[in-house]
């Protein structure tokens, strides 16, 4: 099981013609996925409407360097279908109250609510080891 080092990932996304973005966002793990709440109107929500592949690290900035533990990924992200935004927003909920932060609800991501739920689908996994090489881990299974 992959250990993330902070709650927060760095979100790499580009424009539909390639102007890069790079964005905080604060994440729950979700088998083969990541997700996290956005409004749609956001650079990054916007960019991932027009070009879905996305990067994305997650690391602990306040250990010293020789101390560091990072996690980077590639997937193919969007919003989380109908049909599924009850589960994937009880699992999205679930992290945040273990976190010490309030519970989330379905109303909370849809209809006349301005946040959205998004998921990045992972397609490839890496750990940095000790020597500082990115070494390919397996994906959670979902």
């Amino acid at each position: 099981m992959v250990e993330y080092a902070s709650p927060y990932l760095t979100l790499a996304t580009a424009s539909g013609d390639g102007m890069p973005w790079a964005t905080p966002v604060w994440f729950a793990p979700d088998g083969d996925g990541l997700l996290w709440v956005s409004k749609p109107t956001r650079r990054h929500s916007v960019n991932i409407a027009e070009q879905p592949d996305v990067s994305f690290v997650v690391y602990d900035s306040t250990v010293p360097s020789d101390d560091a533990h990072a996690v980077y990924g590639e997937g193919v992200a969007g919003l989380v279908p109908d049909d599924d935004v009850e589960r994937a927003i009880g699992v999205f909920s679930a992290h945040a109250v273990g976190q010490g932060l309030p519970s989330w609800g379905v109303a909370a991501v849809t209809g006349a609510a301005t946040l959205r739920l998004y998921r990045v689908k992972l397609t490839a996994l890496w750990v940095l080891d000790a020597r500082e090489n990115r070494d390919p881990v397996p994906i959670p299974v979902a």
